[in-house]
């Protein structure tokens, strides 16, 4: 079984595949302080409580960071605790048969490289691939499956935090959808501020990035992903498929361009 390992600025997020498939996965906190032997006890942690696999059933392990900090224990945790384990580490000279078209390739995160061979593989292109974490990141993607630049807005949580930091009687609120937009409270006009207007931010972008995309904005598939994105998925008018896994299976691409096939 293949472990792929998507580590974010706030969450890394944890897939275990069976073939194509994702049968275990987990959420945790980003913590940039963890050595190798203590990412190695979590994540051990984690296999030993399910009753799906055993730590042994663990084949191969693809990994991408955003965090070089945890990318350099994540490195160290693959050598000593699966030295006999093939690992992919996504970074400069790892294949995903990506085109960068982009003035600098290397400010480009891993992350959105990986979401745009997973987008590419399953919808086609041309795409705008909406990643909905620490920061709301938007990627456009060619007809060719070119990775040809995008636009990074602050996610929503950062948003709340300093608004409820800035505003004296502005309190962090439940991020769900209010009855309505014209909120009758204080903590609804909050809601309603955040949820539409982070769905409106999102269809005005997309629009946009789909018009410099194709000659028909209409054959550009606007795909969502992250943690986040659950909360504006019915409100954005923009959006045509919410995959939750999109990294964890641009991961497993990754690993089969540069090991080989993965299975149990």
């Amino acid at each position: 079984m293949l472990l792929t390992i998507d580590v974010g600025n706030t969450h890394t997020v944890l897939g275990l595949f069976e073939g194509e498939e994702v049968i275990e996965h987990w959420r945790i906190n980003t913590d940039a302080r963890r050595t190798a032997d203590e990412i190695a006890v979590v994540l051990q942690g984690l296999v030993q409580q399910s009753p799906l696999l055993a730590e042994t059933d663990i084949s191969g392990i693809a990994l991408c960071s955003t965090v070089p900090s945890v990318l350099h224990e994540m490195r160290e945790m693959c050598r000593r605790y699966y030295g006999d384990v093939s690992a992919v580490i996504v970074e400069p000279g790892v294949k995903t048969g990506v085109p960068v078209r982009m003035d600098n390739p290397k400010e480009v995160g891993s992350d959105r490289i990986i979401n745009t061979l997973a987008t590419t593989h399953i919808y086609g292109g041309p795409a705008v691939v909406v990643d909905f974490g620490t920061a709301t990141t938007f990627d456009a993607i060619s007809a060719k499956g070119e990775y040809v630049g995008g636009a990074i807005a602050p996610g929503i949580e950062i948003a709340v935090d300093a608004l409820s930091k800035r505003g004296a009687q502005l309190h962090k609120v439940e991020l769900v959808r209010p009855r309505n937009v014209i909120g009758k409270s204080t903590v609804e006009a909050l809601q309603s501020g955040i949820i539409f207007g982070f769905a409106g931010q999102v269809d005005g972008v997309v629009e946009r990035m789909s018009e410099e995309l194709a000659d028909n904005p209409e054959e550009v598939t606007v795909v969502a992903t992250g943690g986040l994105a659950p909360l504006v998925l019915d409100e954005a008018r923009t959006i045509d498929a919410y995959e939750p896994w999109l990294t964890l299976i641009g991961l497993r691409l990754v690993y089969e361009r540069n090991v080989g096939v993965s299975g149990p």
